[in-house]
Order: C-alpha cells, then structure tokens, then sequence
C-alpha cells in the first residue's frame, strides 16, 4: 500500500457534514410523524428508530468483515484522506491493479465507507437524543444520563473502530467492535423500553432466570465473535460430528491467546490449525448450551399466564431455531454469505429480546402521567 498516515483527520469536517445531512432525513421523518405529540413520544419514536438503524449497522458490519472489506480504506476516518472512495480514486486504483483479489479494491472501499457512514448518522441520532433530552428534561419522566450514556459508548465504539483499522484487524479489537456494537444495542432497547414506560410482572425466580440466559447468549456471542475474527468458521466440516471426529485434535491455549496478531500465535509463528479447530468447537459446545437453555426459558415463559410473556416465549424459540439453522448453514454450506449475516442478525435479536425482557422485568412502576405533566407545567 500507498506510505499514508493510519490515522488522517483532513476530512473529518467533510465526514461530520455529510453525517449531518444523512441523519436530517430520519430526523425529518419521526418530527413529521409524532408532530402534534409530546417530546417524549418523539424521543421514544427516534430511540426506536435509532434502535432499528443500529441493528442494521450490527449486519452491515459484518458485511463488511466477511467481504474483507474492512481495510477496505486501510486509513481512518476517511479514505486516503479523503471523504469518500470518489476522491481517493487514484490510490485505490493502484492498490486494485497491484493486486486485484487484495485488500483494497473499489468494492470494498465502498463497502468499508458506507459502513463508516452509517456509524456516524447513528451518532448524529443518538447525540440528538441526548442534547433534546437535557434541554427538555424537565418535561419528561426519565433521567436523561440514560441518553448521555448511550452517547459515550458511541464514542467508545469510534474508537474501537479506528482501531480495527489501524491495528490490521487485531482480532481481540474487532471482537470488542463487535460486542460494543451489541452493547449499543442493548442500551438502545433498554432505554426505548423505558421511555414506553413497558413492564412486565415476571416471578423472581423467573427473572432469575433470563438473567442466566441473557448471559449465556453475550458468551456466545463473544465466542462467535472469535470464531469469525479468527476465521475458524470452516475448521471443523460436517455436522454434528468435526471433520469425521467427536473430539478432533485441539490446541485451546494457542486459540484463545487474546493478544496476538491476525493469524498468529502469541509466539510470533503462524496459527496452527488445531488452534483454528479448538475456537470453534468451543462456540459449537456452547451452542448446544444456549440452546437447551433458550428451549428452557421459552417453556417457562410460554407456562406463565399473560400474552405478553408467550409473545417472548415465541420470539426466543424461534430464535434458538433460527441460530441452529443458520449455524448449521455456515458449515455444511462452506460458510455463504446469506448464512452467515443470517446467523449475525439472529445474535443481534436475541440480544434485543433478552435486553427487553430483563428491562421490563427489573423496573418498578412509572411515575404517574400527571406528575409528570404537572412537573412540565411547572
């Protein structure tokens, strides 16, 4: 590649402006469809649509991860010091004529920068939610840090994503971009469910345990997080046996060495195959937990009395189905795309949906409309 700086601020302007443009249609659109309505109505109607945007951006990412587009432009924030692909035309050009198949092409610079793009509308979103929030809090009945914070993590996750770039894909930054990414989610459904003020009567023992499997499904998240930074998704063949064996050579100590390079072990040399076959048999064992534990919850769930309960016990069967088969896909299919955003998105969604529940589960009572509405008067 090109001697260029990793790190380029030239076209942060241009970028912030472009963010600015991007994020004045979806803003447009919920002050035009809640006009008439309180702030809170409004705020809550952006968090869902922020929500909804983020869940998008989480597939996307890994879009752009399994495209290997992610040093697509091999700079940050822009693209050769520019803000966009159009003006770094040259650069890419000749990275794409030195090596057609290699890490910068026009496709993946593209790819790379709409991802980009995406993450900083978000931002611009979320940095609205939280600015209106202060400004009317007075009139509204949650506190607006919920907001403040979501905004700091944003800026968290900016940064681990300058550092996927500028540190080569280091697997442990680009799995921590990924549980950022679901962190951010989260954050998203717990406070949308908190300006709706939803709650839901759930037995302490009950709680108890979605608290459980809500940590299972970020375990298994980060594992697979690994498995796909790591590119150890195709180590094993076969189902449910690995490559013709129920317990194949594995080397676990090399594989789950956090600080190494791409590719490498923590000794310098290349990471062996073992090391490859261990990540993912890990993820695979763990599946089989989450599973049972997801069919376990959906039970008790679908047992309570209340539709609302049986709604959540629906959306997490379905979800542990749609893992298993996706899952399923990525291996005896030799990993396809379709397969594997599939798999992504159905993480994100259980996420969202053990997020809400433990949400609506954990708060007491709001406060009454009235106080609200008198606080607003005063």
């Amino acid at each position: 590649m090109p001697a260029a700086p990793l790190v380029d601020l030239s076209p942060v302007l241009r970028l912030a402006l472009l963010a600015l443009v991007v994020a004045a249609l979806p803003l447009g659109w919920v002050w035009l469809r809640q006009r008439g309505k309180d702030t809170g109505s409004r705020i809550a109607a952006l968090t869902a649509l922020t929500l909804f945007l983020t869940f998008d951006l989480i597939v996307f990412g890994s879009f752009t991860r399994l495209t290997d587009s992610g040093l697509g432009c091999p700079d940050w924030p822009g693209c050769y010091g520019e803000a966009s692909p159009i003006g770094a035309g040259a650069e890419i050009h000749a990275e794409q004529t030195a090596m057609p198949s290699g890490p910068v092409t026009f496709t993946k610079a593209w790819i790379e920068m709409v991802h980009r793009y995406l993450a900083m509308t978000l931002g611009v979103l979320i940095l609205v939610t939280a600015a209106v929030s202060w400004v009317e809090r007075r009139r509204l009945p949650h506190s607006p840090w919920w907001p403040t914070a979501t905004l700091a993590w944003v800026v968290v996750q900016g940064l681990f994503g300058k550092y996927t770039v500028t540190l080569k894909l280091y697997p442990a930054i680009v799995t921590l971009h990924l549980l950022g990414g679901m962190l951010l989610l989260a954050m998203l459904v717990a406070q949308h469910d908190t300006w709706r003020g939803r709650r839901l009567a759930l037995a302490p023992g009950l709680t108890r345990a979605a608290a459980v499997v809500a940590a299972l499904v970020w375990l298994q998240v980060a594992l697979g997080g690994w498995v796909s930074t790591n590119y150890a998704v195709l180590a094993c063949t076969g189902f449910p046996q690995c490559s013709g064996q129920w317990w194949p050579p594995m080397n676990f100590a090399e594989g789950f060495t956090l600080l190494r390079e791409l590719g490498r072990a923590d000794h310098g040399g290349f990471l062996s195959f073992q090391a490859l076959v261990g990540v993912h048999m890990v993820h695979r064992l763990f599946a089989l937990a989450l599973f049972v534990a997801l069919g376990g919850l959906a039970w008790r769930l679908w047992r309570a009395p209340g539709a609302v309960h049986r709604r959540y016990a629906v959306a997490l069967a379905g979800l542990a189905l749609w893992q298993f088969a996706s899952g399923l896909s990525n291996v005896v299919l030799d990993w396809p795309i379709f397969a594997a955003l599939a798999h992504s998105g159905g993480a994100a969604a259980l996420v969202a949906v053990t997020t809400s529940l433990l949400a609506r589960a954990g708060r007491g009572p709001s406060r009454p409309a009235a106080d609200v509405a008198a606080r607003g008067a005063a």
